[in-house]
């Protein structure tokens, strides 16, 4: 079976590692110069940091499994550190422990975070009356029902916007915080739903780090899945463009780099928009689905300081900031601190990064690259009192980076998914579908091979129908 994957991200280097294991013959056609998505290591003052997404969730299984199959097993690496703060009220406080995405299992945990007031109020969820989630709800607004507007606004906001770049208040519980959205369809309250939670996942995993990163960065990931897949067989042609997608007799013919493409199967592992310009000729409905997905747009400031020019370093792994607080930034990583790896190629030198942006909020992303190294450093001087210049800065801007799941996103995932199945060889995967994550993206991938290994030539509507 040949079988071509359009986009070279970790989906569908994911997919194409997933398919030559069955036994397909693959080829993967990456329209820019470099494998890999929002994985993507760089340099800055002669060390090597991240520049995209930093760490994967180990106790979600595919993403240490793939790095383990493809050589980075001995590269798998704990962060050093995972103490989080808060930046809010004027000061940075502890993050608070025990909860699930910001929702607490006991609301005395959010003081500092939470005012007293808003303690009170949370605490008040557990002799509410019961309140159904229905379909799906937003996360904020059935958070803020049962346990007021502040938990949402310092805690939940925050966390939720480090994932997805979003707004608390339109994202879907049912797909962004799904072990929650179920027990809460259980449980007569959201406490005691968030400490089901708590107890099944420290049952499911009571050794072990939550997070992985990998010696050098994650971004070192993509080359490697890429290596193992020539290694295999797979052509892989990066600077090369899809611009058109049809069936055939055979099964489908790709139009790229000025040339056809015959192939038995396709997997479409690009975001949504490229998906549905793809799929407008051939599968409409599911086109007009993904047409109507919005995506966030970010910044990281990556900055380097000598530690001799440093008052105090900052200690623990970074902080969040709730954006009812106004703030530019919307959180920092303490990259020195976080990553032995970082601190070990230099240890004169500390590395911090700093987000902006999210769904709503883009018009920060105005500012030129000077101008959001500045926001980054008035912010971190009021944050944590650094006042010490920058030996080095890298600035990584992701223009429309990260799809938003808005409440109803499973229910359109699934509908695209309906309309697909009547095209045999076809599938889509990546992060507008099934979680932003890597080890998301990587299941996405694998999902999207075994649904074309499977369906490949069997039956399906004339080329060209529409059907």
């Amino acid at each position: 079976m040949d079988v071509i994957v359009i986009g070279g991200g970790i989906s569908g280097l994911a997919a194409a590692h997933h398919l030559l294991k069955g036994g397909a013959r693959v080829t993967v056609l990456e329209s820019t110069g470099r494998l890999g998505g929002k994985l993507h290591t760089g340099r800055i003052a002669d060390v090597d940091v991240d520049l995209g997404a930093e760490s994967m969730l180990a106790r979600r299984p595919e993403a240490v499994e793939l790095a383990r199959e493809v050589g980075l097993g001995d590269a798998l690496q704990p962060p050093a550190t995972t103490a989080a703060a808060v930046w809010t009220r004027g000061g940075l406080h502890p993050m608070p422990t025990g909860h699930v995405m910001g929702v607490p299992a006991d609301p005395a945990s959010l003081a500092g975070v939470v005012s007293p007031e808003g303690i009170a109020r949370a605490a008040e969820d557990a002799d509410l009356p019961r309140t159904g989630v229905g379909q799906d709800v937003a996360v904020g607004e059935y958070v803020a029902a049962r346990l007021g507007r502040e938990v949402v606004d310092r805690l939940v906001e925050p966390l939720l916007g480090g994932v997805y770049a979003g707004d608390a208040y339109r994202i879907s519980m049912r797909a962004a915080v799904p072990g929650l959205y179920e027990a809460a369809r259980r449980e007569r309250s959201l406490l005691a739903a968030a400490r089901a939670v708590r107890e099944r996942t420290a049952a499911q995993h009571r050794e072990g780090p939550v997070f992985m990163g990998i010696e050098g960065g994650v971004g070192r990931l993509p080359g490697a899945v890429a290596d193992a897949c020539r290694a295999a067989g797979a052509e892989i042609l990066t600077d090369v463009s899809a611009t058109e997608l049809r069936r055939t007799k055979r099964g489908w013919t790709v139009t790229a780099g000025g040339r056809d493409r015959d192939a038995d199967a396709v997997v479409l592992a690009v975001p949504a928009p490229a998906a549905a310009r793809l799929l407008a000729g051939e599968v409409p409905a599911a086109a007009a689905e993904l047409e109507t997905v919005e995506y966030a747009s970010m910044a990281l400031v990556t900055l380097a300081f000598r530690r001799r020019n440093l008052t105090k370093a900052p200690e623990g792994s970074g902080f969040l900031v709730p954006p009812v607080d106004g703030h530019a930034v919307k959180a920092s990583t303490f990259s020195t601190n976080k990553w032995s790896w970082v601190a070990a190629q230099d240890p004169d030198l500390f590395v911090l990064r700093t987000s902006l942006g999210r769904y709503g909020e883009e018009e920060v992303l105005r500012h030129d690259d000077d101008e959001l190294v500045d926001l980054s450093l008035r912010d971190l001087k009021s944050a944590i009192g650094l006042t010490a210049r920058p030996v080095a800065r890298t600035v990584t801007r992701w223009e429309n980076g990260l799809p938003q799941y808005p409440v109803g996103h499973p229910d359109r995932v699934a509908r695209v998914r309906r309309d697909l199945a009547a095209y045999p060889g076809l599938a889509v995967c990546g992060a507008a579908y099934d979680g932003v994550g890597i080890p998301a993206c990587i299941a996405s991938g694998r999902a999207a091979a075994r649904t074309v290994l499977r369906t490949a030539g069997t039956r399906s509507p004339g080329p060209g129908t529409g059907a």
